[in-house]
Formats: structure tokens, C-alpha cells, sequence
């Protein structure tokens, strides 16, 4: 996604049109509209049409788009739809749907390890928070996390990276990484990002546990999560809980307000 200046700013002068309107139009707004309805996965297909993956088994195919907004990549993403009249009351893996509005999220490969010493000059050693919450997630061959960081008024980008390879024994296990880039003043706000971990070996099968480790304000944490790596067919598979977010901090009400993720756009 482009980087854009000022987001925060931006923020609140929207946030602020919204209040005057719905002051004057308080019977026509809907505020479900601001707040994503689900986490997904966009699949481009080859005929250049595309799909929404939206856990380790259930697809959302969308009506009113024909072709993804991100081109041919595939990444996370937040989107707000709404289900078609004809499959509301359906109990099935598959539903039509309207987006209302959909947003990627950055999307990335794990990275090399190049020892302990170099992957702390290279990727950084500043400190980061994990947040438990439900896009805090490991589904469909993809670890999504949201973090919590410190963000000065530059809005300079934060560059967060997923170290693979750190334990000989452990193909499963993971450092996370933050370069801040010198931006480590400011008030603490929130940032999604995702990494795409399908390429992992797959010795005993698609269900793996994967090991985080990262460097909190408070010292050294790690927790695993629970994830089925993708069918190499592709044809989906079976649920998931999506693992334990072990520790980090709580969200609060488990909802994602657009404001609250609104460093997104400075993580890379």
C-alpha cells in the first residue's frame, strides 16, 4: 500500500465530517459500515478474477468486484461485506457477497536468519507488542499479528520482519524483528501485519506449531500458535482455532476501530 502523510490527521478530519453528518443524519447512518466485517485472504485467479479466503475452510466470492484491487498479488486484507439475500440462511463453506470497502494489510515472506548478532544489525532490536485480539490470527497458511509500538509525529515506516531458520531444530520456530528506524518517541499505537508461512516443510502434514519469540517493552516473550498451512491443491481445508495469542496485550472489546490500526499504512 502507498504510504499516505499525515494519516492521523486525516483521520480525525474524517472521523469529525462523520460526526457533523450523522448529527444532522443520525437516522441514515450506518456505523457497522466502518468497522471490518471479517479478516481474509484475496486469492487472484488466473482468469484474473479473484476470491476472498475467509478461514481455513470458507470462501467469500464477491459480486460486485470482477477483479482484485491489489492486481495479482495475493495478501491479507480487511473488508466490510455484506451477504447476498440467497445465502443468509445457507449453512454451507460458500457465500456471495457485496464488498462495502476493503483494505490490504502488509503482507510479507519471512526472512533469512544470518545469526544473532547480524539479525540484530539487520532487522532491529526495538521493541514491539503483540496485541491479543482476533486479528491477531493463524490461518490459511498466514500469520497475521497486530502490534503495538511507539510512533513519533515523522511517521516514519517501522520495519517489522519475520526471522525464520533461528532454531536448527525447530524449522517452526520464529524471531520477530522491528526496526523502528530511529522513530522510537511518541504515543503508542497499533499497526497490522501479516506473513505468508505456506512455503513451510510439511513432514507430518499441514497442521504445524509455530513458535514466536519478539522483544517486548518488558523483556523477552514467546508464545505458539495453531496453524494449518494451505492444501497444496488449494481446495481449502479443515477449521482451526487459530491458536493462543500467549501473551501481549489485551485489545479490550475485540473490536478493530479504523482509528485504532492507524499506523498501518508506516509498516513495511
Amino acid at each position: 500500500m502507498k504510504r499516505i502523510k499525515f494519516l492521523a490527521c486525516a483521520i480525525c478530519c474524517a472521523t469529525a465530517i462523520v460526526s457533523l453528518h450523522s448529527c444532522d443524519n443520525n437516522d441514515y447512518y450506518d456505523y457497522g459500515y466502518m468497522r471490518p466485517t471479517a479478516l481474509v485472504t484475496v486469492r487472484p485467479q488466473a482468469d484474473g478474477t479473484f476470491f476472498m479466503q475467509l478461514d481455513d475452510f470458507s470462501v467469500l466470492y464477491p459480486e460486485n468486484m470482477s477483479e482484485s484491487p491489489f492486481g495479482e498479488k495475493e495478501v491479507r486484507a480487511l473488508v466490510n461485506y455484506t451477504v447476498n439475500a440467497a445465502d443468509e440462511d445457507t449453512r454451507t463453506a460458500y457465500a456471495n457477497v457485496n464488498i462495502n470497502w476493503i483494505d490490504s494489510i502488509r503482507t510479507k515472506q519471512p526472512v533469512a536468519d544470518l545469526g544473532e548478532t547480524d539479525n540484530n544489525v539487520t532487522y532491529g532490536t526495538d521493541p514491539i507488542e503483540i496485541v491479543r485480539d482476533w486479528v491477531t490470527v493463524a490461518e490459511d497458511g498466514y500469520l497475521t499479528l497486530r502490534i503495538r509500538t511507539r510512533w513519533g509525529q515523522r511517521c516514519k515506516p517501522h520495519i517489522i520482519n519475520l526471522v525464520q531458520g533461528v532454531n536448527p531444530e525447530n524449522p517452526y520456530e520464529f524471531d520477530l524483528h522491528h526496526n523502528a528506524q530511529g522513530d522510537t518517541y511518541g504515543d503508542m499505537g497499533d499497526a497490522l501485519i501479516a506473513f505468508n508461512l505456506n512455503d513451510l516443510p510439511r513432514d507430518n502434514g499441514n497442521e504445524v506449531t509455530i513458535k514466536l519469540n519478539w522483544r517486548s517493552f518488558t523483556g523477552y516473550k514467546s508464545t505458539e500458535f495453531s496453524l494449518r498451512l494451505r492444501p497444496e491443491e488449494g481446495d481449502g481445508g479443515d477449521t482451526g482455532d487459530g491458536g493462543d495469542t500467549g501473551d501481549g496485550d489485551d485489545a479490550g472489546d475485540g473490536q478493530i476501530d479504523p482509528a485504532s490500526v492507524a499506523f498501518n499504512r508506516y509498516v513495511e
